[in-house]
């Protein structure tokens, strides 16, 4: 599918900004499941200093400096990805002997995912959430059904509300809430996956606006998203692969899907962040959407 993306960013500052720093996560990944084919990031008022770096989790993030006075800032995120439907894994490993392979001991073969185990700035590794996780992680069952499970509790157990929370709400309150939106149903998913031992991380895209004829429109249209993708290590020591699931959505994304970037939880791809000098006050606005490029106009 050949999608068309657009993410404007627009934040009104009161007193007038002097300088300001921002790092932007907003370029489109490129990998087997997409191909970016074409990118552009418009800033107003126009930077005195801009690049582009890699992360150590292979994303892509924007810097830039404004070093005049400026009451406004807007950011507008124009991509062109290819998708595609990623292949199911055929199977996977029971839980509890990932949980075991993954386990530190001496002379273990290192995994690199093995660092998406431990908890994160915005996610813990908790009882409760052990607790809540446990009903779909009976001894033996393999780790893809025991996370479709889990994920498919949490879409019922949750409410998709958008006044529940904030960027900020620490992921046992969401939990203990009950509420939240994708971002807070992800990191719940994360903290039960990483409380039993198993890693799993974070990832940050988009969902298309517009479903294809006969589809329900996706929760989080309109809006960037969050998902979780859990590693399914190989037999023995063959390579694993990451599956990615949307608790929001009750689904494994698809086609209609755009991932932005990967990490340990929304702290490490947070879409804009900045530090500023002034602008004692200030509002934002987003706006996100996400079409067929056949739709789009010439």
């Amino acid at each position: 599918m050949l999608l068309h993306v657009l993410h404007e960013t627009i934040y009104d500052y009161v007193p007038s900004v002097r300088t300001a720093q921002h790092m932007a996560h907003l370029k489109p990944a490129h990998n087997d499941r997409q191909q970016l084919l074409d990118h552009r990031l418009t800033i107003d008022p126009l930077p005195a200093q801009q690049m582009e770096t890699v992360d150590v989790y292979g994303n892509t993030r924007a810097f830039f400096s404004l070093q005049a006075m400026h009451d406004s800032l807007r950011v507008l995120s124009e991509s062109l990805v290819s998708t595609s439907v990623a292949p199911s894994p055929a199977s996977s490993l029971p839980w509890d002997e990932v949980r075991e392979r993954m386990r530190y001991h001496r002379a273990a073969r290192y995994d690199p995912a093995a660092e998406f185990g431990f908890a994160s700035p915005y996610v813990p590794r908790d009882p409760l959430f052990t607790s809540y996780a446990q009903p779909s992680f009976e001894a033996g069952r393999p780790l893809l059904d025991a996370a479709r499970d889990l994920m498919r509790r949490i879409h019922a157990d949750f409410e998709y509300e958008t006044t529940a929370t904030d960027v900020n709400t620490p992921a046992l309150e969401a939990l203990e809430l009950r509420k939240g939106v994708c971002q807070d149903l992800a990191h719940v998913m994360l903290g039960c996956l990483r409380s039993l031992g198993l890693p799993a991380r974070y990832v940050s895209g988009y969902l298309l606006t517009e479903p294809p004829p006969g589809k329900p429109r996706l929760v989080g249209s309109d809006a960037s998203h969050a998902w979780v993708s859990v590693y399914l290590p190989g037999a023995d020591a063959a390579a694993g692969v990451w599956a990615d699931l949307d608790p929001t959505n009750k689904r494994a994304p698809g086609e209609d899907y755009v991932t932005l970037a990967t990490g340990r939880d929304f702290s490490d791809v947070s879409p804009m962040r900045g530090v500023i000098h002034g602008g004692a006050k200030h509002s934002l606005r987003v706006a996100v959407t996400v079409t067929p490029a056949q739709a789009v106009a010439p």
